[in-house]
């Protein structure tokens, strides 16, 4: 029961980042395929087998529903895999939950407006506007009311990791990348996001895969990224590596990285740049570095 997910560009496309982790995070088996951001053709153009989607992300059932819109896919995801948990169980908290989910699909427009996201690059400050700024200070209502709405000990709005953290990992993106004020609470969670493996992965993805694209630079002064920083990993030319086959899809390996004083191997150039992007972020290459 494999899903095909279409998505957009890893660095910039805050909805694509949405599709993707609903998959991610609650172990949904997919294959995915990219479209591509320089490409002169609509999205709609890139992608005519999954007509009439005309944006990114849209999947296509396993029986062949082609279902557009990451709201709607988080919901026919949720009805299809009920075990998976992607929202709360407790009826108070699945209803806080879908809110939450609701208003960041709807809202926010200054906020997406005046800083897409963009993986690549943080700002010093970014001299929000005061509708941003209303835009952080309702952000920080609703984080509050989660919170005292639905208890509970993690770092997630709702208790466990749920639909509504989906969709808040890209806003978490553009709080951290733009240096947006926030008080304790809402930092905190947003620093959960950006230490979040899985947000890690995407992001490693983004650094490697595809072109910079100059129409979402800022003319702010940069600075590093405000997440965790990557463990040291190069990539080198040649091997002999301690493994025999990629630690991502068991092929042969014919691209290498030095880690921690080892050689590792990559069955193709992809596999071995999003592990030297953050290497940590990725549990089979993690795994294959602790049998050694």
């Amino acid at each position: 029961m494999t899903y095909d997910l279409i998505l957009g560009d890893y660095a910039y496309s805050s909805w694509s980042l949405r599709g993707w982790l609903l998959f991610e995070k609650f172990g949904v088996p997919r294959r995915t395929r990219l479209l591509d951001f320089f490409d002169d053709r609509s999205v709609a153009e890139q992608m005519p087998d999954f007509a009439p989607a005309r944006t990114v992300p849209v999947m296509k059932t396993p029986d062949g529903v082609v279902v557009a819109d990451s709201l709607a896919m988080a919901e026919e995801l949720a009805y299809r895999h009920p075990e998976a948990g992607f929202w709360p169980v407790s009826p108070t908290a699945r209803a806080t939950a879908r809110m939450l989910a609701a208003e960041m699909h709807s809202g926010f427009s200054a906020l997406r407006n005046e800083c897409p996201m963009n993986l690549r690059t943080a700002y010093v400050d970014s001299a929000p506007s005061d509708a941003v700024l209303a835009d952080v200070a309702r952000l920080e209502v609703l984080w509050d009311h989660a919170r005292a709405t639905c208890g509970g000990e993690g770092p997630w709005l709702c208790g466990t990791y749920s639909v509504a953290d989906a969709f808040y990992a890209p806003v978490a993106a553009r709080l951290a990348g733009y240096a947006l004020p926030l008080g304790k609470a809402a930092a905190d969670y947003v620093d959960a996001h950006l230490a979040d493996p899985a947000f890690r992965r995407w992001r490693a993805m983004g650094l490697v895969r595809g072109e910079t694209l100059p129409w979402y630079a800022k003319p702010y002064e940069t600075k590093d990224w405000p997440g965790p920083t990557p463990l040291a990993a190069h990539s080198v030319a040649s091997g002999p590596s301690v493994n025999d086959a990629c630690p991502y899809s068991g092929k042969p390996v014919r691209d290498f990285l030095e880690f921690q004083g080892k050689v590792y191997g990559f069955c193709n150039p992809f596999c071995r740049d999003k592990t030297v992007a953050d290497p940590e972020a990725w549990p089979a290459f993690m795994a294959l570095v602790n049998t050694h």
